[in-house]
């Protein structure tokens, strides 16, 4: 059992993360770390007692990874195109499909060093290998521990339900995206009200250079068509930004009421991320997500856990940069 030790390590530090606070992507890393070392241990744990079928799983740990990446790279190729055909060749768009080409790259990468057998370039390929590990690894931990914090249960007791803004259609119009957030936030604010809670239903969102009207009040003016109580809407229209978003929400709440206790409804894509900022921001509440079109959710993932990587960049940065030296260092003393 000692084998299971580190793995249990990191669960405990997963699981007491998660009781002082679930919007930490601490939680998200200790969480990956127990099911790798769990993983490496029930492994040597098999080969000690089934030597053969040890074998076969370590050879399966290896393979099954190993054609996960193919085939993943060859799906974020196909999203990519579908989202440049639907969604046109914006930066933000092609993210998908760059990252299934960067995978093929060091694949062409790995496959030429090993058959040219050049110490340089094997030094190169391992160096890069380790790059993408260590970024992989943590975007593993980001979508593994995002599905499992857009399934927690939404608090049976709040002030407010605050649905962010994301941008208008022609300057006036609720988009798709931002519909699908406010149905989510109407959910959840009939489910607060059959529970007992009288919350307020805010819509954050200030006036962009584009748009004829504050996204809060096209927000509003939309779920007022559609049968909301127009006196159980709270606008909150100076934000241009989530963080702003968050933090601007966050003055109106505590200055009608210092306890307040929240809800935030945002797409699932960016939930775990919202929920991130909002902890930052001091916001006391729970984020949610509403549904988001399949074939947007690759690319928008890539950019949520780009955004969150960058948010720790003096240790991430500082792990790669470790990373690259320790290979210059090899090439040196080769």
């Amino acid at each position: 059992m000692l084998a299971y030790a580190p793995a249990g390590l990191f669960f405990l530090f997963f699981c007491l993360g998660v009781r002082r606070d679930r919007r930490r992507f601490g939680n998200a890393v200790h969480l990956g770390l127990a099911v790798v070392f769990g993983l490496l241990a029930a492994v040597g744990t098999l080969g000690r007692s089934h030597p053969l079928w040890g074998l076969v799983a370590g050879v399966a740990l290896f393979v099954l990874p190993a054609l996960g990446t193919v085939v993943l790279a060859g799906f974020l190729i196909a999203n990519g195109v579908t989202m440049v055909r639907k969604e046109g060749r914006r930066p933000a768009n092609l993210l998908s499909l760059l990252a299934g080409l960067g995978i093929l790259g060091v694949i062409a990468l790995l496959i030429t060093a090993v058959v040219r057998q050049t110490a340089g370039l094997l030094v190169i390929a391992a160096t890069t290998v380790g790059l993408v590990g260590y970024v992989a690894f943590l975007f593993l931990c980001f979508v593994g521990y995002a599905f499992l914090y857009g399934r927690l249960p939404v608090r049976r007791q709040a002030d407010y339900v605050v649905v962010l803004g994301s941008g208008l259609i022609g300057g006036s119009k609720v988009p798709p995206l931002l519909a699908s957030r406010l149905e989510r936030g109407r959910t959840v604010y009939e489910r607060l009200m059959a529970r007992g809670s009288a919350p307020l239903l805010l819509t954050s969102g200030g006036q962009g250079p584009d748009e004829k009207l504050p996204e809060s009040h096209a927000m509003a003016d939309y779920l007022v068509e559609r049968g909301f109580p127009a006196d159980r809407i709270v606008r909150e229209d100076r934000s241009r930004t989530t963080e702003e978003n968050l933090r601007f929400s966050r003055a109106l709440m505590e200055e009608a009421n210092p306890d307040y206790r929240c809800v935030v409804v945002t797409n699932n894509y960016h939930a775990f991320r919202a929920a991130l900022m909002a902890r930052k921001a001091g916001v006391n509440g729970q984020v949610v997500g509403s549904p988001t079109a399949a074939y947007f959710w690759p690319s928008a993932t890539i950019r949520e856990f780009a955004a969150v990587f960058l948010a720790h960049k003096v240790v991430n940065l500082g792990v790669c940069l470790l990373l690259v030296l320790g290979g210059a260092l090899i090439w040196w003393v080769r």
